[in-house]
């Protein structure tokens, strides 16, 4: 069953009356698009409705500090066993992004004014939540000069003020045509950079319209350029209509930009509005992929239905850090 998210409302805002006119489309440039079909999930996708009273008080950590999070806002469907061990992924600089992806269930428009104290809040959130690793990622803001880079770097600067213990990981966006924008956020120091290739190129027209593939792939080589020791990290949905061949060769074109670490998780259709599921990837392929995966060399990879980027990102942080000190030798 796929919920139909696709009106929001302002904060504090009560939800408009059915036909008084004052809902917002969540997603107005799908608005008028023909419903998809929607598939029925397979027993290995499903998961538990969260309960646990940690899930709660993980909530109201982030209610408290008016943040977002991409748990929320993209509808992962691990949000009940990260928040219950108090694990977030933190969505700065708003909740509305200036792309229209299709398969991407965050709201899209026009956003806002960056919060100047944002950067507080995050980090002081991190604090209270104890994390020993922290995800940091953001709506695209191609309304910006620099693409929210320096808005990445104060967040970081913050945590490691607040919480000089936590490894930072961020999971940017391109960056796309904001010269000079990577290298802020390289030179604030994060311990993981991480950038989704989302899908192979044949699928770019449609699934990632705004973004270019190879402009992914050369971001990630250039963080590698400017700091060898900055650990890289890229993911991908399956079930988009991707041939098998085209996966192998995403994995290739990551390896030659010496990625460390890839993820690969099955792509869920939000609402009828979205792209649709071409097939779910049954988890031997999904065991497959990450066999070849390490055969080509990648220090960590994450391949399963329900894996997503930051899913138990701190454990297969510890995990990358001790695989490349085995291959170092030591």
């Amino acid at each position: 069953m796929v919920t139909l998210l696709d009106t929001t409302n302002a904060p504090g805002e009560q939800p408009a009356a059915k036909g008084d006119g004052k809902a917002k489309a969540r997603h107005p440039e799908k608005a008028h698009r023909p419903d998809q079909p929607v598939q029925r999930k397979p027993a290995w996708i499903r998961v538990k409705a969260p309960t646990s009273p940690v899930y709660r008080e993980t909530q109201d950590i982030v209610k408290e500090n008016k943040l977002h999070t991409v748990c929320e806002e993209a509808g992962c469907p691990n949000i009940g066993e990260c928040w219950s061990k108090k694990h977030a992924t933190f969505m700065i600089m708003g909740d509305t992004c200036t792309r229209a992806c299709a398969f991407c269930n965050v709201k899209t428009g026009m956003p806002g004014a960056l919060d100047a104290d944002e950067p507080r809040k995050v980090a002081e959130a991190t604090a209270k939540l104890g994390l020993s690793h922290v995800v940091i990622t953001s709506v695209d803001r191609d309304d910006l000069a620099d693409g929210g880079a320096a808005h990445f770097a104060q967040v970081i600067q913050a945590i490691r003020q607040a919480a000089p213990g936590t490894t930072i990981e961020v999971l940017t966006p391109d960056f796309l045509r904001k010269e000079g924008a990577l290298e802020v956020v390289v030179a604030a120091k994060p311990d993981v950079f991480n950038h989704n290739l989302e899908t192979v190129p044949s699928k770019y027209l449609k699934v990632r319209p705004g973004a270019r593939y190879f402009h992914s792939i050369r971001l990630l080589q250039r963080v590698k350029e400017l700091d060898r020791t900055m650990f890289t990290k890229s993911g991908i949905m399956v079930g988009l209509g991707e041939e098998r061949n085209e996966v192998l060769q995403l994995m290739d074109d990551l390896r030659t930009a010496e990625v460390d670490f890839l993820t690969i998780g099955q792509y869920l259709q939000p609402t009828r509005k979205h792209h649709p599921v071409m097939g779910f990837v049954p988890p031997e392929e999904f065991k497959a992929y990450e066999t070849i995966a390490y055969a080509k060399g990648f220090l960590m990879v994450s391949s399963s239905p329900l894996t997503r980027s930051s899913h138990h990102a701190g454990d297969d942080f510890a995990r990358m850090k001790g695989n490349r000190l085995q291959q170092l030798g030591y």
